[in-house]
C-alpha cells in the first residue's frame, strides 16, 4: 500500500513541475498571414470600387431625373467598410 502512495506522490511532483509552454506558429503561419494582407487589400480595394460605382449611379440619377437608389448603396459600402475594417480591432478585443 505505501508503494502506491509514494507512486501516485511521484505522479503529483512530476505534473506540478510541467512549465507553461510557450507558443509557437503553427505550420504555414506566415502563408496564412500573407492570404490574410491579401484579402484585406482585396476588401480596400471593392469597398472603394462600391462608392466610387454608387457615386457615379447617384449622379446619374440625378441628372435623369430617376429615382434615388444609389444612397442605400452608399450607405451600405460604407457599413460594409465599417465592419471590414473594425474585425481586426475586435478579434483583438476579444482575443486580449
Amino acid at each position: 500500500m505505501s508503494i502506491i502512495l509514494t507512486s501516485m506522490a511521484d505522479t503529483v511532483t512530476t505534473y506540478a513541475q510541467v512549465s507553461n509552454p510557450t507558443p509557437e506558429a503553427p505550420p504555414l503561419a506566415d502563408k496564412i498571414q500573407q492570404m490574410v494582407q491579401y484579402l484585406t487589400w482585396f476588401m480596400i480595394l471593392s469597398g472603394v470600387l462600391a462608392i466610387t460605382v454608387a457615386g457615379g449611379k447617384f449622379a446619374w440619377e440625378k441628372w435623369n431625373g430617376s429615382a434615388m437608389e444609389s444612397p442605400k448603396m452608399i450607405a451600405g459600402a460604407m457599413i460594409g467598410g465599417v465592419v471590414a475594417t473594425s474585425g481586426g480591432t475586435i478579434m483583438n478585443a476579444i482575443l486580449g
